[in-house]
């Protein structure tokens, strides 16, 4: 049974706000923006982490299909390395509220920091995807929009594998750049190596 929370404020256009991607070595950060009905429910909605990939997906169009508004931001790598990852996640953020058909009132947020959007009143909530509907629904999105990115990009270099991985640093995904090198679709500001062990740029 689903435990997640309605919005916090019933009265108000509260939008619910996630990120993915935050700590791999390759490939952009994302965010997703989801302003939900205060009836919404669906039983297999939960933080994404959470959820397999095949409900991911599912979860998504009916997502798609029932918020009052929805957008997804995403900075690319290049821009990662050049404001760093956690303003990057701040700007996926506020990338993915601009694409918002209303604009909120108040915006609930996974994790403990932000920067403000709009003057627009915000609460940060630690494992928030796990605790209320729309910053599950917003994660849900996050993650299934960049998971096709890395999808995508793994038909350029398959030697990666981040069809799999997500660009996430898994020991195979570092024992590839080893071999092969980065690419444009790595961070460099990222510790893509441990050890400070050499490699080099396609």
């Amino acid at each position: 049974m689903n435990q997640l929370l309605p919005n916090i404020h019933t009265d108000l256009i509260e939008v619910g706000c996630d990120e993915a991607g935050r700590g791999c070595l390759s490939g952009p950060v994302v965010a997703g923006a989801v302003i939900l009905p205060n009836d919404f429910s669906h039983e297999w909605l939960n933080d994404s982490k959470q959820v397999t990939e095949k409900k991911r997906f599912v979860l998504r169009d009916y997502i798609i299909e029932h918020a009052i508004s929805y957008g997804v931001g995403i900075v690319p790598e290049k821009e990662i390395d050049e404001i760093n990852i956690l303003n990057a996640s701040f700007l996926a953020m506020h990338r993915a509220m601009d694409q918002l058909t209303l604009r909120p009132e108040f915006i609930l947020i996974d994790g403990n920091r932000f920067k403000s959007y709009n003057n627009i009143p915000h609460n940060c909530i630690i494992k928030g995807d796990s605790k209320y509907l729309s910053i599950a629904a917003a994660s849900i999105l996050a993650k299934t929009f960049r998971d096709e990115y890395m999808e995508k990009i793994d038909l350029e270099y398959p030697m990666f594998d981040w069809k799999k991985n997500k660009g996430y640093p898994t020991k195979a995904h570092r024992q590839a750049i080893l071999e092969f090198g980065a690419t444009e679709h790595h961070r460099m500001t990222f510790s893509l190596l441990p050890n400070n062990d050499q490699y080099s740029l396609f």
